[in-house]
């Protein structure tokens, strides 16, 4: 199971990402059922859907990338952590952990 580092109480961190899709993609559907396989067992795992198609900068940089799955920086000038198209389980799991958030058993 994946969760987020303990914070100072032993508080855990929701992790949010953001799934770049648009409408009637199937590998976006995958990414997402994906993702909800996940959730089983990380209950603090969430995720926005940011459809491209209305976007002409989202449009631009991802195009014919998505699915792309992004976990945002806190900080506005660090780039954005990213997951492109494909990715399996395992993949998710392993972006999950290099992103900072460890695997609970």
């Amino acid at each position: 199971m994946l969760s987020s580092c303990a914070k100072e109480g032993g508080m855990m961190d929701e992790v949010s990402l953001i799934l770049y899709s648009t409408e009637g993609c199937h590998l976006c559907e995958e990414a997402e059922a994906l993702l909800r396989v996940v959730k089983e067992t990380s209950p603090l795992l969430t995720w926005q859907v940011v459809d491209i198609a209305n976007d002409d900068a989202l449009f631009q940089k991802y195009g014919w990338l998505i699915p792309v799955l992004s976990l945002p920086t806190a900080n506005a000038t660090d780039a954005d952590f990213e997951l492109r198209w494909p990715f399996d389980g395992p993949a998710l799991v392993a972006f999950l952990r290099d992103s900072g958030f460890a695997a609970q058993s």
